[in-house]
């Protein structure tokens, strides 16, 4: 993450919010499985490009919303990365077995690394998309 996210947004959704690449091809297949691991509709699963996002987290840097997943929880705190999918194995019982792994203590630096490597590099496992963005760079 090249800038800090603030420790608290003003805006304090009604559910925990993933904020995500909407037009990255990978990272839409990502929500899609996460989607159906909420099927009690716990999150709300917004795209960073939707008006929205500008408009209720103003403080969350552009930079970082496209490097990576942030989650806002209810309470208005973001987490971006390997921490927000640590949040989200504790917010749906279906990720529970997650858990225990990315909450190993010492383990998190991995489990950074892990997910800057794929999100780096999520261009390749997906493709082209549609609309001309995902272009490997």
């Amino acid at each position: 993450m090249s800038v800090p996210l603030p420790a608290t947004t003003a805006t304090h959704p009604a559910r925990d919010t993933v904020l995500y690449d909407g037009t990255c091809r990978f990272c839409r297949g990502q929500m899609a499985i996460l989607r159906r691991l909420d099927p009690t509709g716990r999150l709300a699963l917004v795209s960073l490009h939707d008006p929205a996002v500008a408009r209720d987290f103003p403080e969350l840097p552009r930079d970082v919303l496209l490097e990576e997943m942030v989650v806002v929880d209810r309470g208005g705190r973001p987490r971006a990365g390997a921490i927000a999918w640590r949040h989200l194995t504790r917010r749906l019982p279906l990720l529970w077995p997650l858990a225990v792994p990315l909450h190993v203590p010492g383990s998190l630096p991995l489990w950074d690394w892990l997910y800057r490597l794929i999100a780096r590099n999520r261009y390749r496992f997906a493709g082209s998309c549609d609309e001309g963005t995902c272009r490997i760079k």
